[in-house]
């Protein structure tokens, strides 16, 4: 059963605590990666039939495989893929930043280049649940911004075959080829690239642990988005909320992992009864209610502090990847929330409607990564160079001022690059 704290009167560790999984990957992980480095194809297909059980002749999706999808998915779910990619798109073009110019003094323009990726690798996972909702998260933003090569990762099943949704799901996005490989030997493979994979120059998406670490050991050979960690939500509700709706939030994060972690914080001890109450009644209901119970029982908690602003204060304490305002009158907190991924403001807008369907991105800060990052966007998917231009009379009335600065720092010959110009004049 879910733990409830009274904030003040219980260590600062316990309400503060963060999941912290305890499997070691590193070695594993790394003898993957060297594997796949050095034997290409044919070792990404060893561990696919090692880990995934299936047994393929070649890891990219044909245009075959992937009408056989299209038609295994029923029109009516197309149609909701469709609507989801829509609205994805109307949001994240919002984003787009553009070059700009400076030319407000004689002889000199600056300026900021923008230029998208060339090669983005997106990793869909697989394994207790399929995420269509990822691939359109994740792949959408990259061809906003104009990204000319985007492929996807996902592992198999037993048959050799991806889950059919997240197929049709590559193809509404705009995916320019898929592969079915997953795990670290996937990440492996994007990295330094195989006969039959392209290597690419970022690779993003949430995996498990093993692909968490296989990205961490591969920045810097290819950039990364973050590294994900368990599924996080925290609800911020008042008394007025209604208990069922704030449980069914709370377990719609719990589902994901037995590591997810639920937290609700409220100023109402009644509520906090009745949460904890309506949890039990609707864990049995669930499919996956193994575990949502381990979550729940292991890393949920139900915060009671004095006050809404002490609740705001705490969840910019714990930062998380979900928060949600369970108020009548969010807009009137919003600004004090500092940390926080995505914001779900009042009573009709429950994290889920951010997962699938609204716009804003679910691929989210983790772990308290919060306080200092940003939800995966267009600006994920573009580099920005900037650019100089002097003439000649421009430099000569700033040289001196460079000269002095290079000899300031004991570089004597950046100053003499300007001043040998100068002279020259």
């Amino acid at each position: 059963m879910i733990r409830i704290l009274k904030f003040g009167q219980v260590p600062a560790d316990e309400i503060f605590a963060r999941v912290t999984p305890s499997v070691n990957v590193e070695e594993i992980v790394a003898g993957i990666l060297a594997d796949v480095k050095k034997n290409g194809d044919r070792a990404v297909l060893a561990y696919t039939r090692k880990l995934d059980g299936a047994d393929l002749d070649r890891l990219r999706v044909t245009e075959g495989e992937i009408q056989e999808a299209l038609a295994a998915v029923e029109p009516e779910f197309i149609a909701i893929l469709e609507q989801a990619a829509e609205n994805i798109r109307a949001f994240h073009s919002r984003q787009v930043r553009t070059s700009f110019v400076i030319a407000d003094r004689p002889g000199i323009v600056l300026g900021q280049k923008i230029t998208p990726i060339e090669k983005v690798g997106v990793y869909v996972p697989g394994g207790t649940a399929a995420y269509p909702s990822t691939v359109l998260m994740d792949t959408i933003p990259a061809k906003i911004a104009g990204c000319p090569q985007v492929v996807m990762v996902s592992p198999p099943g037993k048959d050799g075959k991806l889950n059919p949704a997240i197929v049709a799901a590559a193809r509404i996005a705009g995916v320019d080829a898929i592969y079915k490989m997953g795990g670290a030997q996937a990440i492996a493979a994007l990295a330094y690239g195989t006969e039959s994979v392209p290597k690419v120059d970022k690779i993003v998406g949430p995996g498990n642990a093993f692909v968490a670490e296989a990205k961490k050991q591969v920045f810097g050979q290819v950039s990364i988005d973050m590294i994900a960690g368990p599924s996080e939500i925290l609800v911020i509700a008042d008394g007025r909320s209604n208990p069922v709706h704030v449980a069914a939030d709370l377990l719609s994060q719990a589902e994901h992992d037995k590591l997810a972690s639920a937290v609700l914080v409220t100023d109402s001890e009644a509520l906090a009864q009745a949460v904890a109450a309506e949890l039990e009644r609707q864990l049995p209901l669930l499919p996956r209610e193994e575990i949502a119970r381990a979550s729940i029982d292991n890393n949920g908690k139900i915060i009671v502090a004095d006050s809404l602003m002490d609740g705001i204060a705490i969840a910019n304490e714990i930062a998380p990847e979900h928060l949600e305002l369970m108020v009548d009158d969010p807009f009137a907190y919003l600004d004090a929330v500092k940390h926080a991924g995505s914001i779900f403001l009042g009573r009709n807008c429950p994290e889920a409607l951010g997962d699938y369907f609204a716009g804003p991105n679910h691929t989210l800060p983790t772990s308290g990564t919060a306080r200092f990052s940003s939800p995966l966007g267009v600006d994920d998917f573009v580099k920005k160079s900037q650019f100089t231009y002097y003439t000649a009379d421009a430099l000569s009335r700033v040289a001196e001022d460079i000269d002095r600065f290079a000899k300031k720092e004991g570089l004597q010959a950046h100053g003499n690059s300007v001043m040998i110009r100068r002279e020259g004049l």
